[in-house]
């Protein structure tokens, strides 16, 4: 069965808002405001809450370190999970697209660096849960992409077959994710680094989700 695995995060849907107001309530909670902008920021929020503290405690200035982070990161997530579909919004097109990859028979599931209650959580909240065969997280298993072993979780559980599948992200880590598992990956070029991605060799850029079945028509014939 041809197979295709999601990046959650910035390629099916926009959760910069959401993880941007999650960091930045955890700097408010330390009396130091709010030193990450939900627009300027947007490609550091797809990076992961360690990432978008790093880059506030930087720019608030010396005297923070990584012991920082790891007390916050917490609180990060739970500032998170407290809030999490507030400013989330899908892609424009990309439920149409799926559904109509299901149609042709095609497996669909999700491999995502954020932590899978996390994940399993703002699907639901975003009422398109069951439509994905396999979710794999962070936490899933004691691997987390770029490591394959996710990827290769998410097309097993997904009922795929391994060599018939294709990788759809939006980051280096999915483009190496599927570099490790020796598979096509497609990054998407609707989210903050643009164009950019191309730079990363993909084996196929996807301007818009109406173009998704074609795209992987050609990659998975």
């Amino acid at each position: 069965m041809r197979t295709v695995i999601f990046d959650l995060d910035g390629t099916l849907a926009d959760t910069s808002g959401d993880l941007i107001a999650a960091a930045n309530a955890c700097f408010q909670g330390l009396g130091l405001g709010t030193p990450l902008d939900p627009v300027r920021d947007q490609s550091t929020a797809f990076h992961g809450g360690r990432a978008m503290l790093r880059l506030g405690f930087d720019r608030i200035g010396p005297g923070y370190g990584e012991a920082d982070i790891d007390r916050q990161f917490p609180l990060l997530l739970d500032a998170y999970d407290a809030e999490i579909d507030r400013h989330t919004v899908l892609y424009p097109g990309v439920m149409d697209a799926i559904e109509a990859l299901r149609r042709e028979g095609t497996a669909v599931g999700i491999c995502t660096n954020k932590p899978e209650y996390l994940a399993e959580k703002l699907l639901q909240r975003l009422g398109v849960r069951d439509v994905f065969a396999s979710l794999v997280g962070a936490d899933t298993l004691p691997q987390r992409k770029p490591d394959p072993t996710p990827y290769r979780a998410a097309v097993e559980r997904a009922g795929g077959i391994f060599e018939r599948s294709v990788l759809i992200g939006d980051t280096v880590t999915d483009r190496d994710t599927a570099r490790n598992a020796g598979v096509p990956c497609v990054l998407v070029t609707f989210g903050p680094e643009g164009r950019a991605v191309a730079d990363l060799a993909p084996e196929a850029l996807l301007d818009h989700y109406d173009d998704l079945g074609r795209v992987v028509g050609l990659l998975l014939p």
